[in-house]
């Protein structure tokens, strides 16, 4: 309706600067052409209105979108070992005001019935979601493959496919960098010193093209750090429960009215539409309440934010996950603060999973203190999709060793059905506290060193890898030199 009122204006104005016959020096002479005129006029404002009109249309359709009507997720996603189990989940989401029964199909390759998989059935409720899920053993099954997903409803077919490499291996991991943390700024201003300056005044495009050079080099998932900026932590939450929540915005919420001052519109939009055009997958982080919180305040505080993230963009294809952006030591605090754990992800994830069925849940934590967790592990991985702990190099070298904790990891996840990610610093802290590319030789280190890991993740791209084609040049010609260096190695193992 704007674009119609600024069209009539238009209109208006194109009018009052025709000629004014009725001032004419011979009004007979020119009757005819003041009618022709005023029909002219008329016809051009009927015209332009109704060009307008249309592009409203298109413009209010394009903005309120209705999501996805059907949904795949493989976990991990392409390229994956022939020795892990691929987890291969589908989502229905019935639209309409009555319950519908969809008959439900899981293929490899070719919708045939000897490429069947899996089948169910759903009845769906009214304006609600279902989902379905099967585990495929990815042994004698190398090569290139297409998981393909069918639901029929009487005459109505929805289908959906995405591409699966398997590859053979003689371990569980790649030995690849499937993908990297996001930080549309880093929390620390120490941290993030070499490039926290330039990223703020980063443009849509400019986050664009970032994500063209993570998937050049084939990182392929992308986990946003954040969706909002908190520098509160969880011995602090009086503060929010008192005063509200101030958190700092990366996209338009309309939740809570701050907004990170960063030169971009909406980079969450820009990563998940550049991600969309190239088959990538991007988790989203629900965060931050505050650092280490997983009260019943957090949990209501992250339970309607995802609700809005996912209304506001969760019919991008390359909507992978939720990704929970408060972290936690591996000793999963004291008492109090492990129940909480618990409690928080048992209400959370059923939550999720009734917005987006399938779409994984995704929790880092560090890999120090383990031994005296156990037990909460057990209650606390079974409403968790995906465990991706990190600082295995940086473990103290006395009870406990990097590879000890990932083997201690690894048999925990393996008893509750958890998959088990690795978080791979590559990064190292130079004199002044600062984050500074790591040198490659500790990047293949590590990818050699922790195998058991069926996907590989690393923190973070931004300021310690640079593609050499990007207009901003974050963490300058050292973050240039690691992106070149790991490019040189994957070529390699694809030779």
């Amino acid at each position: 309706m704007f674009l119609a009122t600024v069209a009539i204006h238009q209109v208006s104005a194109i009018g009052s600067a025709l000629p004014n016959y009725h001032n004419h020096p011979n009004p007979k002479s020119c009757l005819r052409k003041q009618t022709t005129e005023d029909k002219l006029k008329r016809l051009l404002t009927i015209t332009i209105a109704f060009i307008a009109l249309s592009f409203s249309a298109v413009f209010a359709k394009a903005s309120t979108h209705t999501g996805p009507r059907i949904g795949l997720t493989l976990i991990p996603p392409t390229p994956v070992t022939d020795k892990i189990t691929l987890d291969i989940r589908g989502g229905i989401w019935n639209r309409t005001g009555h319950a519908e029964k969809y008959h439900t199909a899981i293929y490899l390759d070719q919708e045939k019935p000897g490429e069947k998989l899996y089948e169910k059935t759903l009845v769906v409720p009214p304006r609600s979601a279902a989902g379905i899920r099967y585990l495929m053993a990815t042994k004698g099954r190398e090569g290139h493959h297409q998981i393909l997903l069918v639901a029929r409803s009487g005459r109505s077919v929805l289908r959906t496919s995405q591409p699966i490499t398997i590859l053979r291996s003689k371990v569980r991991s790649t030995k690849r960098i499937g993908g990297a943390w996001v930080g549309i700024t880093h929390w620390s201003e120490k941290e993030g010193k070499p490039w926290n300056k330039q990223i703020k005044k980063m443009t849509d495009a400019d986050w664009r093209q970032l994500v063209r050079g993570m998937h050049r080099i084939g990182m392929n998932i992308i986990v946003v750090q954040q969706v909002f900026e908190n520098q509160v932590y969880n011995n602090e939450d009086s503060i929010i429960t008192q005063n509200g929540y101030h958190g700092l915005a990366y996209y338009p919420s309309k939740l809570f009215p701050g907004r990170m001052p960063i030169v971009a519109k909406d980079p969450i939009g820009a990563i998940l539409t550049e991600a969309d055009k190239l088959g990538m997958h991007v988790f989203l982080g629900v965060g931050m309440y505050a650092w280490f919180d997983y009260s019943t305040a957090s949990l209501a505080w992250h339970e309607k934010v995802a609700k809005e993230l996912w209304n506001l963009y969760g019919y991008h294809p390359s909507f992978y996950g939720w990704y929970i952006s408060e972290e936690k030591d591996g000793g999963l605090g004291d008492a109090k603060e492990r129940n909480q754990i618990v409690n928080f992800f048992k209400h959370f994830t059923p939550y999720v999973n009734r917005l987006a069925p399938g779409k994984p849940v995704m929790l880092a934590t560090n890999c120090f203190h383990l031994r005296g967790a156990q037990s909460t592990y057990l209650k606390l991985l079974p409403n968790l999709d995906i465990l991706c702990p990190f600082a295995f190099d940086r473990m103290d070298s006395g009870d406990e060793t990097g590879a000890q904790a990932a083997a201690l990891l690894a048999k925990l996840t393996h008893e509750t059905g958890t998959h088990l990610w690795l978080d791979m610093e590559v990064f190292v802290f130079d004199k002044d506290g600062a984050l500074v590319p790591r040198p490659i030789s500790g990047v293949i280190g590590d990818l050699d060193k922790y195998k058991n890991f069926e996907e590989t993740l690393c923190y973070q791209y931004p300021g310690l890898l640079t593609a050499p084609t990007a207009a901003v040049r974050l963490g300058g010609e050292p973050a240039v030199k690691l992106y070149l260096d790991y490019e040189k190695y994957i070529k390699g193992l694809q030779k």
